[in-house]
Order: C-alpha cells, then structure tokens, then sequence
C-alpha cells in the first residue's frame, strides 16, 4: 500500500514536470506493477451469506482441527503442583462440606430430620472405636493440610522460601505435618 502511494506521487510529480510524457502514461497499467515488481498478485475477496447455523457449523470443523495439549498424564509427579491441586481439591471438599452441611442442619427440622448435636453426638459416641478413629482421621486430613499448604503459600505471598529447592522442602515438611497432626487430632482429641 506504501509502495503503490510512493508510486502514484512520484509519477504525478513526473506528469507535472514533464508534460508530454505523461501525455503517453496509462497510470491505471502503469503504477501497480511498478509498485509491486513485474507481476501483480491479486486475491479477490468473496463474501457469501451464512446462517448462524452454518457459521457455527464452520467454528465447530476448525475446533476438530486443532491440536489438543497435553494433560498431565505426560509430565513426571512433582512435589509443587501436586500439593498446588491437592490443597484446591481440599478447599474445594472442604467449603462444600460445609455449605451441604449448614444448609442440611438449616432445613432439618422443616423435613423432621433429626441433624441437632444431641443425636449426631449420640450417631458418633455409638460407633466402633476404629470407626471413629478413621471418621476423624478422614475429617481432620482435608482440613489440616489445606491449613499448612495455606500457611505455605502465604509465606511465598510475603516473598519468602520460593527457590525450587525450598518449595519442595516445604511441601514435604507440609505433608508430614498434615499426617502427623490429622494422626493426632484422631488419636488423642
């Protein structure tokens, strides 16, 4: 587009300079091969009507053709992004639990069920031994580890412990401490 502009002026300035050789120019035939070299390559430009049907039809092909990215199957197991999914995976549990739970505690006695902590104490004080040690190990495990991954990431929020090295120190350290303090909250409390 430049060249053709530079093309047209400097044969206008050329006409106006020498009239009778511009008398002889053809500018249509002219100017446009000279812009672009000795032969001119057009691409004329078609539109057509289309349904939105069929416009979605032509996005819905082009999506087929892409390459898809890799899932995580391909990479090896690393220490920071497991604890990263595992501590979204445990908010997630963790705030959905408590969510299903207050809305279920909210409606039970519109539905005459019998959720006040009288009962479910009574429901918990009269399992087996074994089976209450693992219903506060399952319990305390989510809730333990998404506290120290969170303390975690807030020192990493404040600028600290984010080398490589340190972050999977600190995701050991982390993992041991939720096993250790899910194993206590089970055992003695």
């Amino acid at each position: 587009m430049l060249a053709q502009r530079a093309t047209q002026q400097s044969l206008r300035r050329l006409a106006a300079s020498n009239p009778s050789t511009a008398s002889r120019m053809v500018f249509k035939n002219f100017a446009a091969p000279l812009a672009v070299g000795s032969s001119m390559h057009t691409r004329p430009v078609t539109t057509q009507k289309m349904t939105p049907a069929d416009s979605y039809e032509i996005l819905v092909a082009q999506r087929k053709l892409r390459p898809v990215s890799p899932h995580l199957t391909i990479y090896q197991p690393q220490m920071p992004w497991i604890a990263s999914g595992l501590n979204r995976i445990t908010g997630s549990v963790l705030s959905g639990g408590f969510y299903v739970f207050g809305a279920a505690y909210l409606v039970s006695p519109l539905f005459g069920w019998h959720l006040d902590s009288a009962s479910m104490a009574a429901a918990f004080g009269s399992l087996p031994m074994a089976l209450k040690v693992a219903t506060k190990f399952v319990v305390a495990l989510p809730f333990t580890f998404h506290t120290m991954n969170g303390l975690r990431h807030l020192t990493w929020d404040l600028g600290k412990s984010f080398a490589n090295k340190t972050v999977i120190k600190t995701g050991w350290v982390v993992t041991g401490a939720t096993i250790a303090s899910s194993l206590y909250l089970a055992l003695l409390a």
